[in-house]
């Protein structure tokens, strides 16, 4: 399972068997301290401190309309406004503030800048997902990263974690949030060129293009109720808007991928939370890409990780009819391969048994068509679902699996001889190189973690003709209260050899001293600037190492308060999930993840170069 499932849901599968007409306190107690106040670090269940970060629409929209209204459907409004302002600490505001300051004083006419100019198009910069930005397009030299420094401050409202990364095209940046919005600003000052409210919260990357037979440019994007949207990227206004998947736990946290007019979109799933419940019937979703017509939103074709649609196995200790296969989810996103004529996705465990062959692997998809080409596993028979790490383990799977899926793109290389590679890091802690030309044939692996349900390597790694540049989480609990962060394990940057797979060079965990919710593990994204590689820390700091040989370079503590151009509290905090963008010589990241005992913060930051 990712660690970007969100608190609410967590909250919701404790919650939801019994929820009875009483206060939220008590509702709370009765039925959901056992999970937050538990103590149990291995059940990875954030405390309250994370809730209360959150804001009371965030919550009640998730609960209403966001990804656990299935969940929370036989609910009342009242039991659904109780829940979420206690776990808050909130009461329902009467106006919201969002957005009121911080707009551009000029209309937009056009991109302020050339769209042939610099640019960080979606997840990986390419359709390649390699993470690495070119010279050109950097405007930022290994010589000029010391004197980065911090710009202007954009804060999320009432958010507990920045969990979606900007993409700049034009001199436009867009980018999601937890209150269900995407927005365009500037991406020189941070001002607001426009908002656009969407039916679930967006952490998907967003990619940018003119829209197929018109003289509109869009963007393309996904939320966590599985829908995926092409919007006006100059005015905001919808073009259309394609429900993708009608599972009621499906969502979308990569970022779709666009290529020659369609749209390649992943969906993955909540139902390792939902499937955690005793009386739930666990499981029946499974992972898949959606191909789209990027003009029209009109599907294409839509090719499921498990060819098997899922069948009652048999029933749980308490009568509940069992299914499967199922799981498989796609947290990332799609990488193309324009020579073959496929599309590559990484996926996700297994929820339930039987364990399916395609989990835990990297899959080929014909491009036309979303024919199944081939498939490499990494970790068979890695059936699991939450309740493996809860105090009732009734659904979860016999023989367990160690949660060991892929949570990132493959990237996909070509090395200076002309070799072409899949490269793809993993929860397992191993680095695995395949060959696209052969049928996914493996050529290297190396581990440079221990791994673990959130260990190994997470969101995303980088490469360039050489290398590839991996972080390392491996983050633990200690066992003194609810996910409470053990400062001595965890963290590490590696870069490995491509050819070889061997490591090139090792920067070794920095400690965080004595600071509180403190780990050296590196969850968050790494990006690559010639020379320069940039890592991003659970404690909270963002780090420019030299790719040669891993001498730091730069380093800002993000975990402090902030004045944001558009008037909203700002809070700084763990980095987790996205890596950093670099575009036209400015530098940005988000900063906050208030889940797994990381700190709460709702920032995007922008650096410039200052003067020496």
């Amino acid at each position: 399972m990712r660690p970007g499932v969100v608190v609410a849901a967590m909250l919701m599968w404790c919650c939801a068997p019994a929820l009875a007409q009483q206060g939220g306190a008590a509702l709370y107690a009765t039925h959901c301290a056992q999970c937050h106040d538990g103590g149990d670090a291995q059940s990875r269940v954030p405390g309250r401190s994370a809730m209360q970060a959150m804001s009371f629409d965030h919550v009640l929209g998730t609960l209403t309309s966001g990804s656990m209204a299935a969940m929370a459907k036989d609910r009342s409004d009242e039991e659904r406004r109780a829940i979420a302002s206690f776990v808050t600490g909130k009461a329902a505001p009467e106006a919201s503030a969002a957005d009121a300051q911080g707009h551009c004083t000029q209309q937009v006419i056009g991109f302020p800048q050339p769209l042939d100019g610099p640019r960080w198009n979606g997840w990986g910069v390419d359709v390649n997902n390699g993470r690495f930005q070119p010279a050109d397009m950097a405007g930022l030299s290994a010589e000029q990263v010391p004197r980065l420094r911090l710009k202007w401050a954009y804060a999320f409202p009432g958010a507990s974690l920045s969990f979606a990364p900007p993409t700049i095209v034009g001199g436009l940046l867009f980018i999601g949030g937890t209150d269900r919005k995407v927005r365009a600003l500037d991406a020189r000052s941070g001002c607001t060129l426009w908002t656009f409210a969407t039916d679930g919260a967006v952490r998907a990357a967003i990619s940018f293009a003119p829209l197929p037979g018109t003289d509109q440019f869009a963007i393309f994007f996904g939320d966590l109720r599985a829908n995926a949207y092409a919007v006006n990227a100059l005015t905001g206004a919808l073009i259309w808007k394609t429900k993708v998947e009608e599972h009621p736990a499906a969502r979308i946290t990569g970022s779709p991928t666009l290529h020659s007019g369609v749209l390649y979109v992943p969906v993955s799933s909540l139902e390792e939370a939902a499937g955690s419940q005793v009386n739930y019937e666990c499981c029946t979703f499974r992972g898949s890409v959606v191909a789209l017509e990027a003009a029209t939103g009109k599907p294409v074709w839509q090719a499921y990780t498990i060819p098997e649609v899922p069948h009652p196995t048999g029933k749980n200790a308490r009568g509940t009819q069992l299914f499967g296969p199922s799981g498989a989810a796609i947290w990332s996103a799609p990488t193309i391969d324009a020579k073959r004529n496929a599309v590559y996705v990484a996926t996700s465990n297994s929820y339930s048994n039987p364990p399916a062959a395609t989990a835990d692997a990297v899959l080929a998809f014909e491009l036309a068509t979303g024919k199944m080409l081939w498939k490499q596993q990494a970790t068979p028979k890695d059936a699991f679902v939450v309740a493996c790490f809860s105090a009732d383990k009734t659904n979860c799977p016999d023989d367990h699996g160690p949660d060991h899926d892929f949570g990132q793109s493959p990237i996909l290389v070509t090395l200076r001889d002309g070799r072409r590679m899949l490269v793809i890091a993993q929860k397992s802690g191993v680095v695995h190189a395949l060959d696209p030309d052969d049928g996914g044939k493996i050529l290297w692996q190396t581990r440079i973690g221990k791994g673990g349900p959130l260990g190994g390597s997470e969101w995303g790694s980088a490469a360039d003709q050489d290398r590839v540049y991996v972080a390392n989480s491996d983050v633990r609990f200690t066992r003194d209260g609810p996910l409470q962060l053990d400062s001595t394990q965890g963290g590490g940057l590696f870069a490995l050899d491509l050819a070889s797979g061997k490591i090139a060079m090792e920067v070794p965990p920095v400690a965080c001293g004595e600071r509180l919710q403190c780990s050296p593990a590196l969850s968050a994204a790494v990006s690559l600037i010639p020379g320069v590689v940039f890592s991003g820390s659970v404690s909270g700091f963002m780090r420019a190492y030299a790719a040669a040989d891993g001498k730091l370079l730069w380093e800002f503590d993000t975990a402090r308060d902030f004045k944001a151009v558009n008037g909203v509290a700002a809070h700084g905090g763990a980095i987790d999930g996205p890596g950093p963008v670099i575009a036209g010589g400015m530098l940005y990241t988000n900063a906050g993840y208030g889940q797994w005992g990381g700190v709460a913060g709702n920032v995007l930051l922008a650096f410039e170069v200052g003067q020496e």
